[in-house]
């Protein structure tokens, strides 16, 4: 099994340009369901969840072909025939992003066979609400032997529905689904995150009526059918969030291309209070680490625009190395506080108080063999492992290949000591 060695210590200086976001990639990926014309996506990422879902969508009868350069990776879809409507459990299991499938499969041919997404190690994340919402739209929904069962054989019809908290891929899938049923659909307490208006704006090039974009209240306006588009995915926030601690942990300066403020507005401002330069250029977000320590500042996570949960691991191991204290609180998922075992291995001071956590900043951090629980707790451990004092070893590094693409060479080509080993 792979592991990653870091000798830490060296500021990071130069330019990384920032992968396409895995998370609008992934339901965008789904859209082509919606339609029998091409979906062409431009800026897809080299990760392993792509190709998960790559595997999941031509079980389902897709043909997609996918053309590297040096660039980007440009993917094709064609879901002219679609031969099955089963979501098995062997992919399911390893992407919840798979329930993504739900929403247009039933949409366009009225059935879909899904498996249950269970629990994973970062907390339970249950789809009742992606239920609830079709059952608004007409459909039916069973449940049995691990498999959701939904049909809408005469097709959806427009309703309004309100979320009761905000779900992500909830309204994903409910966006998708309205898209093609008939009449208008109101959807009431949607998540605005910068991914669903990248899913909203494609489904409206291929002929949708979408309106609120950006707002907590999307109207769709159903229509019989969507046509095919060529589409550019946005850049990933969480990536560009990754690095720019990055930069302001090692002491060093990262031009982020492609990197937009307006995709972390929260983080900017805590990164800002704590002592980085940030600042914004046509292509470009330029990140300039403190000349002294960073500043300890609290950190609560929210639904956007508030702070991403899946910064929190990072934002904890920044917060490692500032002066005096901070608060962490995790308002999203139970049980995203894993690495923080990990990071105390290294010797950082945080103590843990039910969804807070209370970190005392170090002067210093020392290399140490640790072990990485979750994708985001993966890369605190290498932002922890850029500063720390000798070598530090981590395993079980594949979830880092889940949501960052080539991340050990972009930091090696910053100056980092960072290899991976078998």
């Amino acid at each position: 099994m792979d592991k990653i060695l870091i000798r830490g210590g060296a500021p990071l200086e130069g330019t990384i340009k920032i992968s396409g976001a895995k998370n609008a990639a992934l339901p965008l990926m789904a859209a082509c369901l919606l339609s029998d014309k091409p979906l062409i996506l431009k800026n897809i990422p080299d990760l392993s969840d792509i190709t998960s879902m790559t595997e999941l969508l031509t079980q389902l009868g897709v043909g997609i072909t996918l053309e590297r350069n040096t660039d980007q990776q440009i993917m094709s879809l064609d879901a002219q025939n679609i031969s099955s409507t089963t979501a098995p459990y062997e992919v399911v299991r390893k992407m919840r992003a798979s329930v993504l499938v739900l929403g247009p499969l039933v949409a366009r041919v009225g059935e879909a066979h899904v498996s249950l997404p269970g629990g994973c190690t970062i907390g339970v994340r249950p789809i009742d609400l992606h239920l609830k919402g079709l059952e608004a739209l007409g459909a039916v929904i069973t449940l049995a032997d691990g498999y959701v069962h939904a049909s809408a054989p005469h097709g959806l019809t427009g309703a309004s529905f309100s979320f009761p908290v905000v779900s992500v891929t909830g309204t994903e899938n409910l966006l998708m689904a309205a898209t093609l049923a008939q009449g208008q659909t109101r959807l009431i307490n949607a998540a605005r995150e910068p991914e669903i208006a990248d899913l909203a704006n494609c489904l409206n090039e291929m002929g949708a009526k979408i309106s609120g974009i950006g707002t907590d209240t999307l109207i769709i306006e159903g229509v019989k059918s969507l046509r095919g588009t060529t589409h550019h995915v946005i850049p990933d926030r969480i990536e560009a969030g990754t690095f720019a601690m990055a930069a302001a942990m090692t002491g060093g300066k990262l031009r982020l291309i492609g990197a937009e403020l307006g995709h972390i507005p929260t983080v900017a401002s805590l990164l800002e209070q704590a002592g980085v330069s940030l600042e914004q250029t046509k292509d470009s977000l330029i990140v300039t680490a403190p000349l002294g320590r960073l500043q300890g500042v609290d950190a609560m996570t929210e639904p956007f625009p508030g702070f991403a949960t899946d910064l929190q691991a990072q934002w904890m191991a920044l917060m490692s190395l500032a002066e005096g204290a901070s608060m962490i609180t995790e308002t999203i998922w139970e049980n995203r506080f894993m690495h923080v075992p990990e990071l105390c291995r290294m010797g950082a001071n945080i103590t843990v108080h039910g969804a807070s956590a209370l970190v005392r900043g170090m002067k210093t951090l020392k290399g140490a063999p640790v072990m990485a629980t979750d994708l985001r707790a993966s890369v605190s451990l290498i932002l922890a492992g850029l500063v720390a004092t000798g070598e530090t070893s981590i395993s079980r590094v594949y979830h880092l290949d889940r949501g960052y693409e080539r991340i050990e060479e972009k930091l090696r080509a910053c100056g980092a000591d960072i290899e991976r080993v078998r």
